[in-house]
């Protein structure tokens, strides 16, 4: 399987400090970078922040982690993904999941009441046609359209990851998309889920890349910050917040060992609280360019 180690955006990293992130990931020889998708912050928006560090790069690929499919139309979603993918071949990695993690933004993905899974699983079966395929037409519950074409579609077919932790998730993965980007799951759960996965796609006829299974991960330098503890407690009040974020590097590379074994090989690494950028991405590259193969 191949190792890979990208960077990961949070709310606190903004439009003024983001071409300096990306022309150091680039000169550093990081594999990616990912943007998170928070509305009310100043975060850069996922497909603006892509289209941006594709433009002043050559190799660094980008990806979002995660942005939300249900409330946007399939049809633009697949035209932004092409037009990226055109403009960088190669260096697109879309994931998508079925809500905002953040309750105060889920009111601005508009979809039935009740109906968001079967929106999003509707939503990936015409993502994935209009990608693949000319001349689309669909009629759904919730999408109808006629002789779509979005050009230029991409030479080779995107993969298209999810995110999402419960067994609902795990079955549409299985049934719908090509990888996994988990978080906030301990190596257990996170061999359980790829378990789940791998089972519901056998299910379906399909099979999954056995390297296509990746989770967000966090180091803090020192003492978890009281804010990220008390989200992740919010999120996962079963579960101690150490559990989830590295105190120390040495810490990660613990969690890393024991989420290899659980079978993931991807992973999305960002700083926990404030910290000096440029400082981070050196400590990172020292730390995990050497674990890849």
């Amino acid at each position: 399987m191949k190792i890979r180690f990208g960077v990961g955006l949070g709310a606190e990293t903004g439009p003024d400090e983001l071409p300096e992130i990306v022309d150091h990931l680039e000169s550093a020889g990081v594999d990616s970078l990912w943007f998170s998708e928070l509305v009310y912050s100043k975060a850069v928006d996922p497909f603006i922040g892509m289209a941006h560090a594709l433009s002043r790069t050559v190799n660094l690929k980008v990806g979002t982690s995660v942005a939300v499919l249900p409330g946007r139309h399939p049809v633009l979603v697949a035209k932004q993904l092409a037009s990226l993918a055109a403009l960088a071949p190669g260096r697109v990695l879309p994931v998508f999941g079925l809500r905002p993690a953040i309750p105060g933004e889920r009111q601005i993905f508009i979809v039935p009441d009740g109906a968001r899974a079967a929106v999003f699983d509707e939503s990936l079966r015409l993502l994935r046609s209009v990608l693949e395929q000319d001349d689309v037409s669909f009629t759904g519950g919730y999408y109808s359209v006629s002789s779509v074409a979005v050009a230029p579609r991409p030479v080779k077919a995107l993969d298209i990851w999810l995110g999402g932790s419960a067994p609902a998730s795990f079955r549409r993965i299985g049934q719908l998309a090509d990888g996994w980007l988990g978080s906030f799951l301990t190596p257990a759960e996170a061999r359980a889920g790829r378990e789940q996965i791998q089972q519901a796609a056998e299910q379906a006829g399909r099979e999954i890349d056995a390297d296509h299974y990746g989770i967000n991960l966090a180091v803090s330098d020192g003492a978890l910050p009281d804010e990220f503890a008390a989200a992740i407690r919010r999120r996962r009040p079963d579960v101690d917040p150490s559990e989830f974020i590295a105190d120390s590097w040495s810490g990660l590379h613990r969690q890393l060992d024991a989420y290899l074994e659980a079978g993931l090989s991807k992973f999305v690494i960002r700083p926990a609280g404030r910290s000096n950028p440029s400082e981070f991405i050196d400590r990172f590259v020292t730390e995990l360019l050497p674990r890849q193969n």
